[in-house]
């Protein structure tokens, strides 16, 4: 999680008004992709990361990301179903969820929903620390 953390700051300012969120793919011990949310109306970290291993002959990949995959279309289609439709990925860690009501949640069901492993809390108190100042509250 603290490479996806370190991903997360290569984000901004260019992410803005999206919060930087960073994403990390591991197949056993090795990394494999690495992303982080780009300008607004392109890739998302997740996205960003998975465009990385397209067409590459991995099974049952961790991925390791700051902030709950987002599980709304806005400019960018919903992360949270790239993941669930996505055979490679097996298992996620999130680190945070995310308060916009849009999504609070909903992107974790979505992952269930499609039988991955879902993990919430790695890293937490880092990550909060570095994204709550970019998130949504309403």
């Amino acid at each position: 999680m603290l490479a996806a953390l370190a991903q997360s700051r290569k984000a901004l300012p260019e992410c803005l008004p999206n919060p930087p969120v960073g994403c990390a793919i591991v197949y056993g011990q090795e990394m494999v992709a690495q992303g982080y949310t780009q300008a607004p109306g392109k890739h998302h970290a997740e996205a960003d990361a998975l465009k990385q291993i397209q067409d590459k002959a991995f099974h049952l990949l961790k991925m390791y990301v700051t902030l709950e995959p987002c599980s709304f279309h806005g400019r960018t289609p919903a992360c949270a179903l790239a993941i669930a439709e996505d055979f490679q990925i097996h298992e996620i860690y999130v680190s945070i969820l995310d308060p916009d009501p849009r999504n609070n949640g909903q992107g974790l069901d979505i992952l269930r929903k499609a039988g991955k492993i879902v993990n919430v809390g790695l890293c937490a108190n880092e990550v909060n620390a570095f994204l709550n100042q970019y998130l949504l509250k309403l």
